[in-house]
């Protein structure tokens, strides 16, 4: 009996032995890790924009006079020179009317004084009439000429108010909102302007950097001058209020003249195409800029862990051990992190189930693929 018990023992220890030699291989924890790799990736930074059109006029009246037709309505598309509106005609009409009589009546004055001044020079030429009465026929005569310039200009503006009765688009566009109707009494002094026209086959949009961004965004591109930069710079999107990206690139062309001294930003302007007139002016958006890394560390999004503000993967090194490890990103590009500093090309990380994994712990490493990352990134 006693040497079963002891043959017993001695199988049990062997048991034990056996499990503490195999025990730390087979709880080795199987774990993706991907090698960072270096490539060229573009990032996005976006910045709030207002949108104007080309340009937009206010339609005024020049006369005063009861609005007879209004021949638009709103929102309508209107080409140069199309009738907008019409003013009651007949005042000026009769104004034109007693410009040219004045201006006859001028001219046959004219006529007159010219028949006294050639008369009064045969008189004095033959001694029988003084010097004096000639000089005044001659004055009389110079105001009789002046009377006539004054009797055109006057016709001239008769007809200039004339005309004015009409109103005509001096651009093409789109109409805004009509503020005066059919029947109302229009003036120039009136603080309200019949309505708007704005020209949208273009449009400008405005957006602003601090100067640091600036200078980042000037240093990025050749060129001795600004100018020459502003040329290299590579075609921008619009982004609307709806997320959307408008259909049509922009390119940038304008650059403020000065910092605004309250913000310390500086104001840009990229011009887009409209030729259906899909936006108007008072849209609002952001304008996407793009920037071209080459050489740039990636690393997905999904191997990454944030903590106090801090963004970690879990790096493995040569033994195997994991080590947490902070880095530095320059931007976002899709599902992946850019990052300026904190790993190397080569380096190897935990691809995913970093929540089960602790500082120094040994895995066992499994090779995941980028697309098979990227995949994971994704999902």
């Amino acid at each position: 009996m006693k040497h079963s018990i002891t043959l017993i023992s001695l199988l049990v220890a062997l048991g034990c032995d056996g499990d503490r030699q195999s025990g730390p291989e087979s709880t080795l924890q199987a774990v993706p890790v991907v090698e960072i790799k270096t490539g060229q990736q573009v990032t996005f930074q976006e910045y709030p924009a207002s949108i104007t059109g080309l340009s937009t006029v206010e339609i005024r009246p020049q006369v005063s006079g009861i609005l007879e037709r209004v021949y638009v309505d709103e929102g309508a598309k209107v080409e140069k020179g199309q009738l907008l509106f019409k003013i009651d005609a007949k005042p000026y009409i009769e104004q034109v009317n007693q410009a040219k009589a004045s201006l006859q009546a001028a001219e046959a004055n004219v006529e007159h004084t010219q028949l006294e001044v050639e008369k009064m020079s045969r008189l004095t030429e033959n001694k029988l009439l003084a010097d004096f009465q000639l000089k005044t026929a001659i004055a009389a005569h110079k105001v009789a000429l002046a009377n006539l310039e004054q009797a055109k200009a006057d016709l001239a503006t008769a007809q200039i108010n004339l005309d004015y009765t009409t109103i005509k688009a001096p651009i093409s566009g789109y109409i805004g909102r009509l503020f005066k109707k059919h029947g109302s009494l229009v003036a120039p002094t009136d603080a309200e302007a019949l309505t708007q026209l704005s020209d949208v086959h273009e449009l400008h949009v405005y957006f602003s950097l601090a100067e640091r961004d600036f200078a980042s965004f000037r240093n990025r591109f050749e060129g001795l001058s600004l100018e020459d930069k502003l040329s290299n710079v590579p075609p921008v999107s619009l982004v609307l209020s709806d997320n959307s990206i408008y259909p049509h690139v922009g390119k940038i062309d304008m650059v403020d003249g000065q910092f605004d001294r309250n913000t310390g930003a500086i104001t840009l302007r990229a011009t887009f195409p409209n030729e259906h007139g899909l936006l108007r002016s008072g849209n609002t958006g952001k304008i996407r800029l793009s920037m071209l890394h080459d050489n740039a560390l990636i690393v997905p999004q999904s191997a990454t862990v944030e903590l106090q503000d801090k963004i970690f993967v879990y790096a493995v090194d040569d033994s195997n051990k994991v080590v947490k490890r902070p880095i530095a990103v320059a931007g976002k590009t899709g599902p992946n992190y850019l990052v300026s500093a904190g790993l190397a090309a080569g380096d190897r990380i935990v691809s995913k189930g970093m929540d089960y994994l602790q500082e120094g712990q040994t895995i066992l490493p499994q090779n995941a693929s980028a697309d098979s990352v990227k995949r994971t990134a994704l999902n």
